[in-house]
């Protein structure tokens, strides 16, 4: 097992370390300008040559791309991430404050993927061909085929025009312990338009993998002994096909930070979601780099973390 753990710890910091350098050079060659990103069209023709050249000595960007490339990775290390162009704060202190809402987004609709798609998978798994399986497998291809920013602002705008309802919006105070129902109000839209995708994979997959199961011996045998049929798929099928469900979860709670991006904004939440979409938006190339970096080593931690979590659950795949 620690050999299993060794292993996955080094392909994952293989894996970031190409990321980073993959980031660093889509930020690079991206077009735009970051200082007519800053003072506009207009204010770069009132710039003289050597007021640019100082502003991207300033920036750090006038340097050769090698050294540019290993300053960020020290400003990492140091925990140094930089200063949005147009913001008064670091983006650590960004990550600090938005962070949270995100994670407890990601959360949130993790669990009610769950709660969404397993029901579906055991009705579907019970009765296939039925018309309660064609009815849930039409409903999870439209939840995938629908894209999460679509959705999200149309339950906005259903929420605003048929009930007069607002989200608070607020960016102070992320954490669930210091005003739980504002908070809840914030993530709960946001969090269900991307666990709606996500049941839609949750679905599909727990039913594929219950269809397996439940011609194991194991489950036959159960059957012959009289046991209900539900008793024999909860209890029996479902613990052993929820496997490739949590592999599933896990790789879709990386997309999440993705997904999170247009749901936020079509929201309005203020979480790394909207500060990346913002970011994108103004070409705040600092505020992209860390927070595209951040993103990509959190997905590749989610997938070493599935890694341990199914090696424990199943000892077989330990040593493969």
């Amino acid at each position: 097992m620690h050999s299993y753990i060794i292993r996955r710890l080094f392909a994952g910091a293989v894996t970031i370390l190409g990321v980073s350098v993959l980031v660093f050079i889509i930020m690079r060659i991206m077009p735009g300008d970051p200082l007519t990103a800053i003072f506009g069209l207009e204010g770069m023709t009132k710039l003289t040559q050597a007021q640019r050249d100082s502003y991207m000595a300033e920036l750090g960007l006038s340097d050769p791309l090698i050294v540019q490339y290993f300053n960020w990775i020290a400003d990492i290390a140091r925990g140094e991430l930089g200063r949005s162009f147009f913001r008064a704060e670091s983006v650590g202190e960004m990550i600090a404050r938005r962070g949270p809402l995100t994670a407890q987004i990601a959360v949130l609709s993790v669990i009610l993927s769950w709660i969404i798609g397993l029901p579906v998978a055991i009705v579907s798994a019970l009765r296939p061909n039925s018309i309660g399986d064609n009815l849930g497998r039409l409903v999870s291809i439209t939840c995938l085929a629908v894209p999460g920013f679509w959705l999200g602002m149309l339950i906005v705008l259903a929420l605003l025009f048929g009930f007069g309802y607002r989200a608070p919006l607020t960016a102070n105070g992320a954490s669930v312990f210091e005003d739980p129902w504002t908070i809840f109000q914030m993530v709960i839209g946001p969090a269900f338009v991307l666990a709606l995708g996500q049941a839609a994979y949750i679905t599909r997959m727990a039913r594929s993998s219950l269809l397996e199961v439940v011609r194991e011996d194991y489950v036959r045998t159960a059957r012959a002994k009289g046991l209900n049929g539900r008793l024999v798929i909860t209890l029996h099928a479902l613990p052993n096909a929820l496997l490739p469900v949590i592999t599933l979860s896990g790789i879709l709670l990386g997309f999440v930070l993705a997904g999170s991006i247009p749901v936020e904004r079509a929201f309005g939440t203020p979480g790394l979601g909207f500060a990346m979409f913002n970011a994108v938006k103004e070409r705040d190339i600092f505020v992209m780099q860390n927070l595209v970096f951040l993103f990509s080593v959190v997905f590749v931690f989610l997938n070493i973390m599935v890694d341990l979590i199914i090696a424990w659950l199943d000892p077989r795949i330990r040593y493969q």
